[in-house]
């Protein structure tokens, strides 16, 4: 049976009219009647495909941007296990990655080939909501018009640096620390590294290309790169346990309406209080205010544009009871000891404040990347 025919029976089953004048009290007596019956059924139908309303399929899509074995990758498979147990009939969930472009390939893929109808899913990173991504000409979709189930917060990023490196980080006379980043630009983590160099002084160079964290891993123990950035304390847990890393500054997390430092790194500066009153040009001011809130947005779960909201209403339904289960937090805090999960609201609001950026601002930090030597693509 297909999905249409599939419909008409559950009409044909549920419907009260269809019921009282098919087998009440008094029989149908003529084909007028029968073809009233089957016409309010047919509608109700096609109320049910318009509104969202029909059961979700026994199995579910969920497109990740980024590569396997990253923070986002991680984070938004322990979702997918969880949702499937919350979602109606517990459907299965299958994940799938399609890394490139910073996630961008991913949504354009979203919006473009799949139906709307909430057989797919997709879980992403702050870039692909991030208007220095997303008014490219390459990124052919508009966060604004998503629809949001929720989101998670890791804590902030933090910035993890080869000890051996340290001294060179603060001295202009020694060759430049190496600062990892993933795809050609920085994400917005990678980017506090943007503005030490700028307004700290700091003595660094990038280097790009790395497919994701865990490349950025790798390449921090085997030696080519000096420094990089994650929101991912037991990546590299670790590695600052054996003595040979440490935590140089982080990026805190949203706390009560206040910046706070990570409970991991308690005595760890925290990036936004060290840099108050060091910028006075209110254009820069502007670019680090969309930093703060692009930092604070972290990691999503959404719906295409044009998806019914009933269906929707049931995805987000069904992400309320995963935050609020224990198992949810229990396997969370394997992923980071602050994970903290955020409302379809609050996901919406940091889109919007995001979108408001002045075309100023990007520029202004497209121009500042530029000079320490990397290249956007406009």
């Amino acid at each position: 049976m297909n999905r249409a025919s599939g419909r008409v029976a559950a009409c044909l089953a549920t419907s009260e009219e269809f019921r009282q004048c098919a087998f009440g009290a008094s029989p149908m007596k003529t084909t007028a009647q029968l073809i009233t019956a089957l016409a309010i059924c047919f509608g109700i139908g096609q109320s049910h495909a318009q509104d969202g309303s029909t059961a979700l399929p026994k199995r579910l899509s969920m497109i990740i941007g980024q590569a396997a074995g990253g923070g986002t990758d991680v984070t938004g498979r322990l979702v997918a296990r969880m949702l499937s147990k919350h979602l109606p009939g517990e459907p299965t969930i299958v994940v799938r990655n399609m890394p490139g472009a910073g996630g961008i390939t991913a949504l354009n893929y979203m919006v473009h080939q799949t139906a709307r109808d909430g057989e797919t899913i997709t879980f992403g990173a702050n870039g692909v909501v991030d208007p220095f991504n997303y008014r490219k000409p390459q990124a052919q979709y508009d966060p604004l018009t998503f629809q949001y189930i929720g989101g998670v917060g890791r804590g902030g990023q933090f910035l993890v640096i080869n000890k051996n490196a340290l001294p060179r980080l603060y001295d202009k006379t020694k060759p430049p620390v190496i600062m990892g980043s993933v795809g050609n630009m920085p994400r917005s983590g990678m980017q506090v590294t943007t503005w030490c160099i700028e307004f700290l002084g700091w003595n660094a160079k990038w280097v790009t290309g790395y497919r994701g964290t865990n490349e950025l891993m790798l390449a921090l123990q085997r030696g080519e790169i000096d420094i990089t950035a994650t929101a991912n304390f037991y990546q590299v847990e670790e590695m600052v346990r054996q003595g040979n890393f440490s935590v140089v500054i982080q990026s805190g997390t949203l706390l009560e309406g206040k910046i706070a430092p990570r409970p991991e790194f308690a005595h760890v500066p925290v990036f936004p209080i060290v840099m108050q009153g060091k910028i006075s040009d209110p254009v820069a001011r502007q670019a680090f205010d969309y930093w703060l809130a692009i930092n604070t947005m972290d990691k999503w779960l959404g719906l295409i544009p044009g998806t019914p909201a009933a269906i929707t209403k049931i995805y987000r339904e069904a992400f309320a009871k995963v935050i609020a289960s224990p198992e949810f937090v229990e396997q969370g805090t394997k992923i980071s000891g602050d994970l903290t999960p955020m409302t379809h609201q609050d996901v919406e609001g940091l889109v919007k404040r995001l979108a408001a950026t002045p075309p100023e601002a990007t520029t202004y930090i497209n121009t500042l990347l530029r000079k320490q030597g990397l290249q956007s693509t406009d």
